[in-house]
């Protein structure tokens, strides 16, 4: 695993090119020549945090204090499609 560094103005120019790096192990995001952040899969993240994904249900679930209850609103009357011309 290699790590990489680049400097804030060159991620912001081409932040494809710091995700290609990321593939290869971390990449720093300096600001003012001072790492700053730090870019990484998110597989090498599920591994250094020792967690799995989770769906957004699995996530809700774990919100502290109780369920989320979510009634989406029922469209009631005439339902006319897009017309995607």
């Amino acid at each position: 695993m290699s790590i990489h560094t680049v400097p804030s103005r060159d991620f912001a120019r081409d932040v494809g090119h710091a995700k290609r790096l990321a593939t290869e192990g971390p990449v720093f995001i300096t600001d003012r020549g001072r790492p700053a952040f730090a870019l990484l899969t998110i597989e090498d993240y599920y591994a250094l945090t020792h967690t799995q994904p989770q769906s957004l249900l699995q996530a809700m679930d774990a919100i502290p204090g109780g369920d989320v209850d979510f009634e989406p609103p029922r469209i009631d009357g005439d339902f006319k499609p897009a017309e995607l011309d």
